[in-house]
């Protein structure tokens, strides 16, 4: 895989405004015209004039575990460390393999690595075999089957056919009758496998570890796809795990009312549109009458739309006590939702994060 498929444009323009609006800055101008410029473009400023950097220092510390799979290219990867807090922004990353020559080749599978590092100090460590993790799958909380199998092809070294061929056939796994897909079964943690692990079986230890978790909650084989539908909403729907409850509250209370739980997370499943990480919905997804759309059908969607891990199963579980209706979030870096009792106080919500995103554009806007 070449680190160095993608380019970059528009430098130049991007230097001219900060160039002006730093000097709109030193000449004085307005104090409220100043803030908002800063909060936009205060970065961006900082680090031209060298007050910041977006790269971290030293070797690091601490240990994390990122998996690079088969097809990623260099800024897949980047935004793989970023995420991980391994490196401090993916920009600082990606720079630097654009900057090799000749270009890094990186292969699939599962690393080791230390948390805030610096760009140079993650590249050497991806590059140095005794990083690399054998038979060591890491699968994050929230994932799809699609993007699980994908994982474990990488970092068990089983082909990504044979685990397709697995995931097609639910019921060679235990799940409860009627359920037709995997989805939601793949419990999320790390795995490690051994040489001759088949797709089959190491399929069978994720689903084996999901049951057991629904065991260790007293989760009765009838109610388990069920709160594994709720959860996995929970999941892709939470953006902080102390939210978890309120979210559960807001999905409990919307089913209790009648009313359509018009949750952007099942929309986007529905048109495979999950995995571009926006908080946005196209008007195709909100629209399409698939069955996991809760904006066109009323109750759960047809089923679970990825895999959650035990905080959200927890959740849809408990619910916090509460009388929201509607939740939106409102800063995309720390996860921050706000949660809201009428539709008066949601559109203010709503108003909070389009004045976040004005002010941060190109994160996840």
């Amino acid at each position: 895989m070449n680190a160095r498929t993608r380019n970059r444009s528009g430098g130049t323009g991007r230097r001219v405004v900060i160039s002006l609006i730093v000097t709109v800055l030193l000449l004085g101008g307005l104090a409220g015209a100043g803030a908002y410029l800063w909060s936009q473009f205060g970065t961006q400023i900082s680090l031209m004039m060298g007050w910041t950097t977006n790269d971290y220092e030293g070797p690091g510390s601490g240990e994390t575990i990122v998996v690079i799979t088969e097809g990623e290219i260099g800024e897949d990867i980047a935004a793989s460390l970023a995420e991980a807090d391994v490196v401090k922004t993916s920009d600082a990353f990606y720079e630097l393999l654009l900057a090799q020559d000749p270009a890094v080749e990186f292969q699939p599978g599962s690393y080791r690595l230390k948390l805030q590092m610096s760009a140079q100090g993650a590249l050497d460590a991806l590059q140095d075999p005794a990083n690399k993790m054998q038979l060591t799958a890491m699968i994050p909380e929230g994932k799809t089957v699609g993007q699980t199998i994908e994982l474990i092809a990488a970092g068990a070294d089983i082909p990504l056919a044979e685990l397709e061929a697995a995931v097609a056939d639910p019921a060679a796994f235990g799940v409860p009758a009627g359920v037709d897909s995997l989805e939601g079964w793949l419990f999320p943690a790390t795995y490690e496998f051994e040489e001759d692990t088949t797709g089959a079986e190491a399929i069978q230890r994720l689903v084996d570890q999901q049951r057991t978790v629904l065991d260790e909650f007293g989760v009765a084989e009838a109610d388990r796809e069920r709160v594994l539908n709720i959860a996995a909403m929970i999941q892709r729907e939470g953006g902080r795990i102390e939210d978890f409850g309120k979210v559960s509250r807001v999905i409990q209370n919307r089913l209790d009312q009648g009313m359509k739980l018009q949750m952007d997370s099942t929309a986007q499943y529905g048109m495979g549109q999950h995995e571009d990480g926006s908080v946005w919905s196209t008007d195709e997804a909100l629209s399409d009458d698939n069955p996991w759309n809760t904006y066109v059908h009323e109750g759960l969607p047809k089923g679970p739309i990825a895999n959650p891990g035990r905080d959200a199963i927890s959740a849809a579980l408990n619910p916090e006590a509460g009388d929201w209706l509607y939740f939106v979030a409102i800063n995309l870096d720390t996860g921050e939702s706000a949660f809201s009792a009428n539709q008066e106080q949601h559109d203010a919500a709503v108003g909070l994060l389009n004045e976040w995103c004005a002010a941060n554009p190109g994160k996840g806007c």
